[in-house]
């Protein structure tokens, strides 16, 4: 492998739901501003997340809001994002079928655990993270695929800290990782696609594997822990 993998820490124990809430109708644009619908859901949201952590399967909420979306095929491009984790894996039908998450109307991304994990994506609030969803071909272990291109990142843009999820059930993608990122959206992006590595050896791993990646940006709005 040409860029050694980085040092894996335990996965999370919890089950992990990532909702997404459209608030504007889809733009071209890939910057998502404050427009005053956005700042309202978001408040609308951050209400409603002490009658979720009231729950004795509720661990935590956070929520984002979208900054920066590339318009490409089959990216999800929520204004919003939710992402709650549940006590145990097990109680993840209880919590993403309960009262307090359907009068929320979101739409449901994922619902699964984290398999693999480089430093802790919560450890800080402040900067902007990363939801980065991956489409693979039937059968692909997206896993593996995403563990042997770590090193690249972790190497070559300063990443420190990465939360996989794969889904527990029906979900439109393979993987998705959870990562705050060391830049500013536009930053991090180009300083992928200008380098020749990136292109040579992630890119070309992904396409070898039938994989894609969906990259959304966003900033925290509120989080409960």
């Amino acid at each position: 492998m040409p860029y050694p993998p980085p040092r894996f820490a335990e996965p999370e124990p919890y089950g992990f739901i990532y909702l997404g809430f459209q608030i504007e109708p889809v733009q071209r644009s890939p910057v998502h501003t404050r427009t005053p619908r956005r700042q309202q859901a978001a408040a609308e949201l951050v209400e409603a997340v002490p009658a979720l952590v009231d729950r004795e399967d509720v661990v935590s909420v956070r929520i984002f809001r979208a900054v920066f979306i590339p318009p490409l095929p089959g990216a999800p491009r929520y204004d919003l994002a939710m992402l709650i984790r549940t006590r145990r894996v097990d109680q993840l039908q209880t919590v993403r079928t309960c009262d307090e998450v359907s009068a929320l109307a979101g739409e449901e991304i994922l619902a699964g655990v984290n398999v693999a994990r480089i430093g802790d994506t919560d450890a800080r609030t402040d900067g902007a993270f990363l939801l980065n969803h991956f489409t693979a071909a039937p059968e692909t272990d997206a896993e593996a695929v995403w563990r042997s291109v770590t090193g690249w990142y972790t190497m070559k843009t300063g990443v420190d800290n990465s939360t996989a999820l794969r889904p527990v059930g029906p979900s439109p993608f393979a993987l998705v990782n959870y990562a705050r990122l060391p830049a500013g959206p536009i930053r991090f992006l180009a300083g992928q696609l200008t380098r020749p590595s990136f292109h040579r050896f992630v890119r070309a791993t992904l396409d070898d594997h039938g994989m894609r990646a969906l990259p959304a940006v966003h900033r925290l709005v509120h989080t409960s822990a």
